[in-house]
């Protein structure tokens, strides 16, 4: 089976706490070949890795992340929920999680914020001494992936899109994202695996210079027919368990 990078969705998130230290440091034990994860930005200015904009659903205390200084995001247990041994994770900043990733790996960073984020992000991503490779910047915000065109031009930054139904109230032509693509400059696309997804879509996005990317992958069926699609990677939270099933 053809290669493909395999992406550790917010760590490998199905068997520790999303968006920690713990499951981007065990998504790199289970072989992945790269993290994805979130972040958004707290009261001080600080960017922190965390998906929802409230911490209820990780923490169990409904805090508005962007109304809280680092220091009291960092007094929260988001590891607890999943079972006792990750009691006491924390939320990371942004700086933390880089400093995870092994050399020769790279780190997908979607930013949930709008553009005013990227200057710090660019700041923090420039001191990790991460070579321009290993970072992507991902958005569903077209801005964001102006913005980090714009500010940080020698960072790859990929377009989010959701293709699911429940998602869009008609399907989503490819020339419509590729127009979008081409308005931000986006160099890439990063798509929910849909079946619309396709080897002759994957070549026309390929052929327009974009790679593409599928989320979130739990199942192995899809999977193969995605990477018989031509995509180029494919973020999952169960990157060690996916691979081993695609004998990758």
């Amino acid at each position: 089976m053809r290669r493909v990078e395999i992406i550790a969705h917010r760590g490998a998130s199905f068997d520790a706490p999303e968006n920690t230290l713990a499951a981007l440091r065990l998504g790199w034990a289970q072989g992945a070949d790269a993290a994805e994860f979130d972040v958004l930005l707290s009261r001080d200015g600080q960017v922190v890795v965390h998906h929802d904009e409230t911490t209820r659903r990780t923490a169990g205390v409904d805090w508005a992340v962007a109304e809280q200084t680092l220091d009291e995001l960092r007094s929260l247990d988001v590891g607890r929920s999943k079972g006792p041994a990750f009691a006491g994770e924390r939320i990371p900043t942004l700086a933390e999680a880089l400093a995870t990733i092994p050399p020769g790996k790279r780190v997908f960073i979607e930013v949930k914020t709008g553009p005013e984020t990227i200057a710090e992000l660019g700041r923090v991503i420039t001191a990790s001494q991460l070579t321009s490779d290993q970072t992507v910047i991902i958005s569903f915000s077209a801005d964001v992936v102006a913005a980090a065109k714009r500010e940080l031009p020698e960072r790859l930054a990929y377009w989010v899109a959701d293709l699911r139904p429940e998602a869009t109230d008609r399907p989503v032509p490819l020339e419509e994202l590729i127009a979008v693509t081409r308005s931000c400059r986006a160099d890439g696309l990063d798509l929910s695996a849909d079946p619309a997804i396709t080897s002759e879509f994957v070549r026309t996005a390929n052929a327009a210079g974009l790679p593409v990317y599928v989320w979130t992958v739990n199942d192995p069926a899809l999977a193969r027919q995605m990477i018989d699609a031509g995509v180029a990677g494919i973020a999952t939270d169960r990157p060690g368990w996916l691979r081993e099933r695609l004998r990758m």
